[in-house]
């Protein structure tokens, strides 16, 4: 810690930034500097009045506002984090929160070196992990779409013949007939209303689907790598491996899997006190990230229906990876397909099982991820060493 760091937290606002500063020290001075406008130049300002930029040492909590403000101090020379509000640490009796609080509190937890940062994407990531999040949007709107479409056909009589599948182009044909069955006009206009925006989410899915393929192609090498070595598992389609991809960042940020399970909330809860004979564990944490989860959840579900195999799909996803990682992806399709079985010849719910599976199947990840990362390295440094000679 030097002399002349000044530690300065921020309350950040959608239209203001509580502003606080701690002085270097164990016993250093801890000044509430007031609020600012949330802008650019007001920000330029605020850096000039207390700089230089190289003995500011910024933090902030990660919220709404996204990382627009960790951009333009990054820009000004100023050091910053931005940090995990939920590991922010809290008096049990401090029940009042103001703006001016929070920010000395932060300024003051920043100085001592308690606060956890997150990983702040840069502008092409955060673009490319939105649009991936757009489109899980839309897919829970065309799923609430639908349960309306379905009860209301329900509630009015009408359901669809044995053995159909369920909203087909077939389906939906035969779901617009059904206006000549209803004799009220009202529930004429009610149908046609829930059947357009059944029809209006699948386009919209089409588009964003469209959007993300064209996305990572203009993606950084290092992410396109990744998403093609992810491919090459069993589950784990083109889509799951870009959100993976997108929602994890970079692999080599984790220094081990364990990590990067505690990161999606896949590890479980634990309440150990008084000796270890007092040891219990419950249910994941579901601390972490959610949107990870989801697709992990939904990528297990494919090493419980059959022992290992590779499907003429799954080989191809896997033409252009290398021997490495095809080793990794046939080692997770033993592991977690014994994995389940013996978990479920064990007694454990399905639910429970895939659960397991999902956290090992990201350990495969991490090592993916990892193993391309090394190749990515061996790769330039055989280049420099080419160039040299």
């Amino acid at each position: 810690m030097k002399k002349n760091t000044r530690y300065v937290g921020l309350d950040v606002h959608k239209d203001s930034i509580a502003v606080a500063v701690a002085e270097a020290g164990r016993r250093g001075e801890v000044k509430f500097h007031g609020n600012i406008p949330n802008t650019l130049e007001a920000v330029k300002k605020l850096v000039k009045k207390l700089g230089p930029a190289e003995t500011l040492q910024c933090c902030y909590e990660a919220g709404p506002c996204g990382y627009v403000l960790y951009w333009q101090l990054a820009k000004l020379g100023v050091a910053c984090t931005v940090v995990a509000p939920s590991l922010i640490p809290k008096r049990a009796g401090d029940r009042v929160k103001t703006d001016r609080r929070d920010a000395e509190n932060l300024a003051r937890l920043h100085r001592s070196g308690e606060l956890v940062a997150v990983w702040v994407p840069d502008r092409t990531h955060e673009a490319l992990r939105d649009l991936v999040r757009a489109r899980e949007t839309a897919i829970e709107d065309q799923q609430r779409m639908r349960n309306r479409l379905s009860k209301f056909l329900l509630r009015r009589g009408l359901v669809k013949p044995q053995g159909w599948s369920s909203w087909t182009q077939k389906h939906l044909e035969w779901v617009e007939k059904q206006t000549k069955q209803l004799d009220q006009v009202v529930d004429q206009l009610t149908l046609a209303d829930y059947l357009g925006e059944v029809r209006h989410v699948a386009e919209r899915i089409a588009r964003l689907d469209k959007a993300i393929e064209e996305a990572v192609t203009q993606a950084p090498d290092e992410m396109r790598a990744v998403v093609d070595a992810l491919a090459a598992l069993r589950g784990v389609g083109r889509l799951t491996a870009i959100t993976v991809a997108v929602e994890v960042g970079s692999f080599e940020r984790f220094e081990s899997p364990r990590e990067l399970m505690a990161y999606a909330g896949l590890v479980p809860r634990e309440h150990s006190s008084g000796g270890p004979g007092n040891a219990s564990r419950g249910g994941i944490t579901k601390t972490g990230n959610t949107h990870l989860r989801r697709v992990l959840g939904e990528a297990a579900w494919h090493y419980t229906t059959s022992s290992p195999r590779v499907s003429s799909k799954l080989r191809r996803r896997q033409q252009n990876v290398s021997a490495e990682v095809k080793t990794i992806s046939e080692r997770a399709q033993h592991r977690l397909c014994r994995r389940y079985w013996k978990l479920t010849a064990a007694g454990k719910p399905a639910s429970k099982a895939v659960i397991a599976l999902a956290r090992e199947l990201l350990g495969f990840m991490w090592a993916i991820g990892i193993e391309v990362a090394r190749q990515r390295q061996h790769l330039a440094e055989s280049q420099v060493l080419r160039r040299a000679a």
